[in-house]
């Protein structure tokens, strides 16, 4: 008698867990149901209450804990979200109400939020093996493998995504962008030229293109394409210090000062990499127009953000005679005409040289000058000199010399100077030693200068 009571218990707790399972499969679909309505019109408390509820029932219900994840992103509680997007993860149960595709799509979005790259880049792939037909993964593939460092794995991604969809235009600028990056001009180019037909908004192709057109010299083109790429709040000071850089390649300084005083006027960032590149730029252009007040300020304030960038500081002692040094400003400064008359000066008083012929150069005068009569016995032939005055910032190489003595040699004159208010490097100085020609650096053309009576016109 006893057996039969047992087993008709053992029975009876059986159906009625039974009955429970079977009701909880029935009643948390539909309160799942409910609570997927509840998201959506905002009341959230109510279906945070009912999810929290059956995960305090069953605890590795996949679907509470995901509809409670997507309750916390209507909240925007991203973080919180995120953790329940995991505990999703780490049950493993898809289905109806958890699709696969969405979740992952979901938490590698999330990932990604939260700079979780690896992550995210997992989830990715995870998608390409889900849906291997659909494109915008495996693009999402070659972007973050791309931003990983790993260009090689993500131009395959991006080729497959464009394999599969040739006209997704923002996978064409991503792949013309690395091929920029990886010195692929020809190529990258057109990437981007298709980009742009089929994505005219995104913004970064006209930036990238841009620069790819100035570098091939083509600066009327690049100069409208960077134009377009000022329309990115994020790209307008990137633009603009190129579009600096071109007018600079084209002699057109006035032009180039625009462009990189509104670059140094829109950086909200002054130690950022393009404002520090629009000032020294901008230095730059006033060092060729002989404003080195101006020239000086920009280097002063890239010093102060940045000391080690590029040559600043060598510039900055560079011109520090300036300020001290009346004389080595006039030579730096004054304009043509005056600049002449100041290396007659030179020529004659400090030279102590008669002056036959004088002429411009790109960067300073030539004179050939011949030795003071009282200098020679009467009769004796004056051998003439070429001398080359140069006001440059850049230390000279040998090729300054060897465009010395073929001038000299064109003029059959044996004998040669280069005064220059800059310097010289090792390869110059080797050069010139067995030559006739003399070099003479900024230390030297400080003496001279010193013994030399300014005329009137130079002083301003």
């Amino acid at each position: 008698m006893s057996f039969v009571v047992i087993l008709i218990i053992v029975i009876g707790a059986g159906v009625g867990v039974l009955a429970i399972f079977l009701v909880r499969m029935v009643v948390t679909p539909k309160q799942l149901a409910a609570v997927n309505d509840m998201i959506k019109q905002g009341r959230l408390s109510a279906a945070a209450r009912i999810v929290r509820g059956i995960i305090a029932k069953t605890p590795t219900s996949a679907p509470a804990h995901y509809y409670l994840g997507l309750v916390y992103l209507a909240e925007e509680k991203p973080e919180l979200a995120l953790m329940e997007f995991k505990t999703v993860n780490q049950i493993g149960q898809f289905g109806e109400e958890v699709p696969e595709v969405e979740f992952r799509t979901r938490i590698a979005g999330m990932y990604e939020k939260f700079s979780q790259f690896e992550e995210a880049l997992k989830e990715h792939i995870l998608l390409t093996k889900l849906e291997s037909s659909v494109a915008e993964h495996y693009f999402n593939c070659g972007r973050l493998f791309d931003e990983r460092g790993k260009t090689d794995v993500g131009v395959k991604y991006l080729r497959k995504a464009l394999e599969l969809d040739p006209r997704m235009g923002k996978a064409h600028a991503r792949l013309g962008l690395i091929l920029y990056k990886t010195k692929h001009p020809v190529e990258s180019r057109a990437e981007l030229e298709i980009a742009i037909k089929l994505q005219p908004d995104y913004l970064e192709s006209y930036y990238y293109l841009g620069k790819l057109l100035k570098e091939s010299n083509d600066y009327t083109a690049a100069l409208l394409t960077l134009e377009k790429a000022q329309r990115s709040p994020e790209l307008k000071v990137k633009a603009l210090v190129e579009r600096g850089g071109c007018y600079m390649s084209m002699g057109a300084l006035d032009k180039a000062v625009v462009e990189l005083e509104r670059a140094v006027k829109l950086a909200k960032d002054e130690g950022a990499p393009e404002a520090l590149y629009a000032r020294y730029f901008l230095a730059m252009c006033f060092e060729k127009m002989r404003n080195l007040d101006r020239a000086i300020e920009q280097w002063e304030k890239i010093y102060a953000r940045k000391p080690g960038f590029r040559d600043v500081a060598e510039k900055l002692t560079q011109y520090q005679e300036y300020r001290s040094d009346d004389k080595m400003k006039d030579y730096l400064t004054c304009g043509r005409e005056e600049f002449i008359e100041l290396c007659k000066a030179i020529t004659q008083q400090a030279l102590q040289l008669n002056i036959r012929d004088v002429s411009m150069t790109p960067n300073g005068v030539d004179m050939i000058a011949v030795e003071n009569d009282s200098e020679k016995w009467m009769g004796t032939k004056k051998m003439p000199r070429l001398l080359r005055f140069l006001r440059v910032s850049e230390m000279l190489d040998d090729s300054s010399i060897r465009s010395l003595l073929d001038q000299m040699k064109k003029l059959s004159i044996i004998k040669g100077s280069i005064i220059t208010s800059s310097s010289f490097n090792r390869a110059a100085l080797e050069f010139g030693e067995n030559r006739a020609v003399e070099l003479t650096a900024k230390d030297q053309l400080q003496e001279l200068l010193a013994k030399t009576t300014l005329p009137s016109g130079s002083r301003r």
